[in-house]
């Protein structure tokens, strides 16, 4: 089978399932990863090894890396904030690669992990090393780089000189994210343009969100400007607890949709990936996920179903 054109990196069991208010059961979680991976998806960020204290409702970390499904070509990711994450991150198993996270505005970074830009590079640093002394494959979030709810503009340069402190550590892949959802194409395409310059973009994402609804046009715009991996969350699914007002990620079934209607494939079958969001959201959630093109199709089945019954 063909690789696909683009690279769906689904983020919502682990950025998605850590702003719910009430913990997912394990074998819920489990199934949902598996319905995932069936659907298509390759790249799956399971959960989290951040401290239980900040995010309990990923505490089961260990105990979901050592159920996770074997599926084919399916690679699994969780975050790692620090070194006694990374121990527990390698003690659990399960999970192929490591992911941390920084911003790029100092005001956003020390509200989520109290401490400077500066300090959190050097935190990350020992991660990066044991990485590499590993062989396991390190990504990086960078939040917070169309604006921040406490800063405002960010600035473009700030943004491309902490990429290229990521890439000293040996970063291999880093996420930028728009956290708040306030940039736009032309930000976005500006953005990519900078960062091409110290990179290639074989090792660039984005990671948007739909604060303004600006999120599929902004993943349109990075494609065009050469990006090929984009995190979503299935049905819209998360949002940022330290940036008051954003809304969810930009929608797994969205960005599918925008691709596949353009030819541009991206592996995932769309029909499967909006059963998997159904079942979550009426048998696990128990409330209405944001997602545009999941609400539309659901809508379209039971408009033909009516039909049918008629």
């Amino acid at each position: 089978m063909a690789a696909p054109d683009v690279t769906i990196y689904e983020v919502g069991p682990r950025d998605g399932l850590q702003n719910e208010p009430e913990t997912v059961p394990t074998a819920a979680k489990l199934e949902l990863i598996q319905r995932l991976g069936l659907a298509g998806l390759r790249r799956i960020e399971a959960t989290s090894f951040v401290s239980p204290r900040w995010i309990p409702q990923l505490a089961d970390a260990a105990d979901l890396a050592g159920i996770l499904p074997a599926l084919p070509d399916v690679v699994y990711s969780a975050l790692v904030p620090n070194p006694k994450g990374y121990e527990r991150f390698r003690e659990a198993g399960g999970i192929q690669v490591a992911a941390c996270f920084i911003s790029a505005s100092e005001t956003h970074n020390r509200k989520n992990v109290n401490c400077s830009v500066d300090e959190q590079i050097e935190r990350i640093r020992p991660v990066a090393e044991r990485c590499r002394e590993d062989r396991v494959p390190l990504r990086s979030y960078v939040s917070t780089v169309c604006g921040c709810p406490y800063e405002g503009a960010v600035s473009l340069d700030a943004v491309v000189a902490l990429v290229a402190k990521l890439l000293a550590l040996g970063i291999e892949e880093i996420s930028l994210g728009d956290t708040i959802g306030v940039g736009h194409p032309g930000q976005v395409r500006e953005l990519v343009a900078a960062v091409a310059a110290e990179t290639s973009l074989e090792r660039i994402a984005l990671h948007m969100h739909d604060t303004y609804g600006r999120a599929l046009a902004n993943v349109q715009s990075g494609y065009e400007a050469g990006v090929r991996i984009f995190d979503t969350s299935l049905g819209g699914l998360g949002g940022c607890p330290y940036a008051p007002g954003a809304s969810g990620n930009v929608a797994t079934e969205d960005v599918v949709d925008l691709f596949e209607r353009a030819g541009i494939e991206t592996g995932v079958d769309l029909d499967a990936l909006v059963d998997t969001t159904a079942w979550l959201e009426r048998a696990v959630l128990q409330r209405p996920l944001p997602g545009r093109v999941y609400r539309a199709r659901l809508g379209a089945r039971e408009h033909a179903r009516g039909r049918e019954s008629a």
